[in-house]
């Protein structure tokens, strides 16, 4: 019998849909989740719900991430559903940000229940040995999946958030038996499979294996990242969840508010979750991570301001930063004044990280600078943050000052709010000026924006 509205090929093909099974196959396998996968699975990953996702089999994927709970007893995390990062085609079904690794999850809505699919990277799709294309003759849904996996990688990479390892789940429904795909695909990090609550269980665990688990402030800028419209779990929440605790005191000493404010509310319930969104891949936007590096004998050179490969906004606490150029320098001492260069004359520091931004308040411009000096540890780095926060103790020069300015950007950084952080063996200093006027430290439109600028990504 053939379904209302379904527009069957000729010859023996299968058709796929983009966006909504026209076929509309939905097994009594839909929904996914047993009394039994819910007492084994226990407390796991904590669920957002932003928005709606792409595809039917998504809801399976709720479901399936709904029994897993909240906690770290077995995997942590934070999934969210629904989100669409800045970059992606289209809204993801999820993106679980764990301590160990990003997974983003695609999927793939089937015209029918299969047996066996196979299903490689690189060729045709197979339904039961049939062939699956779609009336715009593609073979294959691979190149998509990728395509928005490559997107939450870019959203990373360009917001300089820590680069955790982003893996990739297709997950393909109504129902599915056997999938078959190629060791290369695997070995790629990429698991197709129908979202059965165990068996993405395991797909996720395969899939996130980094050594040293995120730390939570690290989590906190990345999910912003992602989701820029959306709030982070606060600190406690994700050190709930499995992430590290490296910087918990410096938190407490940047004395910011340090996300945005919370636009669609993170649920934390006990086992059952009930969520209406749903799911997508990965992620984020405010504020990012730079890699740990490791400093040489030998001066880096600063790499070039630019402000064309940089994302278009950053939010923090709901207002928007625009990155206007970012550097990196060996030489910490070189490009620092007052006591603060005197300091790090006797105290090589491992790298030095500066960025721009420009903000608004109202119709008045600010313009903010931010420096990150990376230090041996974090003795060394509270050391120089006592030295900083006391008045007239100096500074690092901003990028502005050493001539690597923008149009409608201040002329100077004189007079400047200022703020600075702790954050395990790294010491982040912020500064905020108007563009047009006069510009005072106590101002408190400019304060706010210096104590904002602490959780703005500070280059790579």
């Amino acid at each position: 019998m053939r379904a209302k509205g379904c527009s069957l090929l000729a010859g023996p093909v299968r058709t796929i849909t983009d966006r909504h099974n026209p076929c509309g196959w939905h097994s009594g396998a839909r929904g996914g989740a047993t009394v039994s996968d819910r007492v084994e699975l226990g407390d796991l990953v904590r669920l957002m719900r932003l928005g709606s996702g792409s595809t039917d089999v998504g809801a399976d994927v709720r479901a399936a991430l709904s029994t897993w709970g909240v906690g770290e007893s077995v995997l942590g995390g934070v999934a969210l559903l629904g989100v669409q990062p800045p970059g992606s085609p289209k809204p993801l079904d999820a993106v679980i940000v764990l301590p160990r690794g990003v997974v983003v999850v695609v999927g793939v809505d089937l015209p029918d229940p299969a047996v066996r699919l196979e299903a490689p990277l690189t060729g045709p799709w197979k339904i039961d040995s049939w062939p699956l294309v779609r009336p715009d003759g593609a073979a294959s849904p691979a190149a998509e999946v990728l395509e928005a996996t490559q997107a939450v990688r870019r959203r990373i990479e360009e917001m300089r958030a820590e680069p955790l390892p982003v893996k990739t789940v297709v997950a393909v429904g109504p129902y599915v038996g056997d999938v078959v795909q190629p060791s290369t695909d695997l070995d790629r990090g990429v698991r197709v499979l129908h979202p059965k609550p165990t068996t993405l269980l395991t797909a996720v665990r395969e899939l996130t294996t980094l050594d040293q688990p995120c730390s939570a402030d690290h989590a906190a800028k990345l999910l912003a990242v992602l989701c820029p419209t959306g709030s982070p779990p606060s600190v406690e929440e994700l050190l709930a969840e499995g992430f590290g605790d490296v910087v918990s005191t410096s938190m407490a000493s940047a004395e910011t508010v340090l996300l945005p404010k919370v636009a669609s509310p993170v649920e934390r319930v006990p086992r059952l979750l009930p969520y209406a969104a749903a799911a997508l891949v990965a992620l984020l936007a405010i504020v990012g991570i730079v890699v740990a590096s490791t400093s040489g004998d030998a001066p880096e050179v600063a790499a070039p301001v630019t402000s064309t490969t940089l994302p278009t906004t950053v939010v923090v606490d709901g207002a928007n930063f625009t990155p206007r150029g970012v550097g990196r320098d060996a030489d910490c001492a070189g490009h620092a004044f007052g006591d603060v260069a005197a300091w790090l004359a006797k105290h090589p520091c491992a790298a030095l990280y500066r960025a721009q931004y420009s903000a608004e308040v109202g119709e008045r411009r600010i313009g903010v600078a931010v420096a990150e000096v990376r230090l041996a540890d974090g003795a060394s780095a509270q050391a120089l943050h006592d030295v900083a926060v006391k008045a007239g103790a100096g500074g690092v020069t901003s990028l502005v000052k050493d001539g690597k300015k923008w149009d409608g950007g201040p002329r100077t950084f004189d007079g400047s709010a200022f703020a600075s952080a702790v954050k395990g063996s790294r010491v982040v200093m912020a500064q905020a000026v108007w563009v047009d006027g006069e510009s005072s430290a106590g101002d408190p439109e400019l304060v706010k924006a210096a104590e904002r600028a602490l959780m703005l990504p500070a280059g790579q």
